[in-house]
């Protein structure tokens, strides 16, 4: 943004623009820099390709793992007494007892390149001055949105 400042005053000064050219070109600017993304004008954007999973806390995990499988054909594995994956597609859904419930606990995003760049997106979280909450960097990393919410984020296998 600041060289395109530069070149239209720049310009001006030269008197290739009207004082009135100047100030629509700035203002086309400053519109289209607003409308932008911020987060590509602050750095690096990390690509999420999918959601991975959601973690769903309930009562009975149990009971929703045989209603989720018995209704919807979903696949269970990794069933530790307290917890299981149903998996369905491409897509998890995780139940776990955990008090209160229900609630969603937390959302997952799978993203691209994560197993060769880990290290730089870390670094880009911390950055942007987000805290890491939770997490093993080998696998995924927790981090809180504007409004408290969990977003899990990683490669396939998280």
């Amino acid at each position: 943004m600041e060289n395109i400042i530069a070149k239209l005053v720049h310009e001006f000064e030269e008197g290739k623009l009207t004082r009135r050219q100047l100030i629509q070109s700035l203002t086309v600017a400053a519109t289209a820099a607003a409308a932008a993304p911020a987060t590509a004008a602050e750095g690096r954007v990390l690509t999420a390709t999918n959601i991975n999973h959601v973690s769903y806390q309930v009562t009975d995990y149990t009971k929703s793992r045989d209603f989720y499988a018995g209704l919807f054909g979903m696949k269970v594995s990794e069933d530790d007494g307290k917890q299981c994956r149903l998996t369905f597609g491409n897509n998890i859904l995780i139940v776990r007892n955990r008090q209160p419930a229900p609630k969603v606990d937390h959302i997952a995003l799978t993203l691209a390149n994560w197993d060769q760049e880990k290290e730089a997106m870390e670094a880009e979280l911390k950055r942007r001055g987000l805290k890491i909450v939770q997490g093993d960097t080998k696998t995924s990393l927790h981090i809180k949105d504007p409004d408290g919410f969990e977003v899990q984020m990683g490669g396939l296998r998280q």
